[in-house]
């Protein structure tokens, strides 16, 4: 072969890199896509946040890491009233205003979690120097009114319980929830937060709920 044709041929280390290259972009893509579909699996299609079991993880592994993370239940208030009076594609709406709400208060390293139905938790990493203003304000994005997409403004409000491992004594979620519960539901309707005391963890529970509360006994959304 005449030496010009040789300075015209592409080094085989090119060759081969160039029929590599969309083999590696289209398992690129499927890896993306794979993460999407999974991080999908793991969040609320409504708001956003992450589901109970992905929540439960993420929460778990702040308990262990950090120790002033705070663990904080949000109850919507008359929600049943909403959907009933307004209809439901406004109590969707609410869910959806409350989840990124929740977001923005909590910032990029907590954990955000829809429960189930109008329930909300957050764990988060909460010093006891601030931990009263924050919560105050907390309670203040959430009766802030939802404007709909048609114009209509619905009133909304949320009542909020706080447990902290230096308070219940202990990092276990679950035992930290049940309390934020019981406090939550001590200041029910009244517009502040309760945070809680190591009397909220003697409160009888059911299904990790406090007893006598709506959906105690078959899960059914919060009044």
């Amino acid at each position: 072969m005449p030496s010009s044709a040789l300075l015209r041929q592409p080094p085989r280390t090119l060759v081969i890199a160039a029929t590599a290259l969309p083999l590696a972009l289209a398992v690129l893509a499927d890896d993306v896509r794979l993460r999407r579909r999974l991080e999908a699996a793991h969040r609320d299609p409504l708001t956003g946040l992450l589901r109970r079991d992905a929540y439960t993880a993420r929460a778990r592994r702040l308990l262990g890491r950090h120790d002033e993370t705070a663990v904080v239940m949000v109850d919507a208030d008359r929600f049943k009233q909403i959907n009933d009076s307004a209809g439901h594609a406004a109590g969707d709406a609410v869910l959806a205003a409350f989840g990124a709400r929740l977001t923005v208060w909590a910032g990029p390293h907590a954990a955000v979690g829809r429960l189930g139905g109008d329930e909300f938790s957050v764990a988060l990493e909460l010093p006891a120097s601030s931990r009263e203003q924050r919560l105050a304000h907390l309670v203040q994005m959430l009766h802030a009114p939802v404007v709909l997409d048609d114009g209509r403004s619905i009133d909304v409000a949320a009542s909020v319980g706080a447990a902290t491992p230096d308070v219940i004594g202990t990092r276990d979620l679950t035992l930290l929830q049940r309390a934020a519960d019981a406090a939550l539901y001590d200041g029910k309707h009244t517009g502040r937060a309760r945070l809680a005391t190591t009397a909220h963890t003697a409160v009888p529970s059911v299904n990790d709920r406090r007893a006598g509360r709506p959906g105690t006994a078959l899960r059914e959304r919060a009044a």
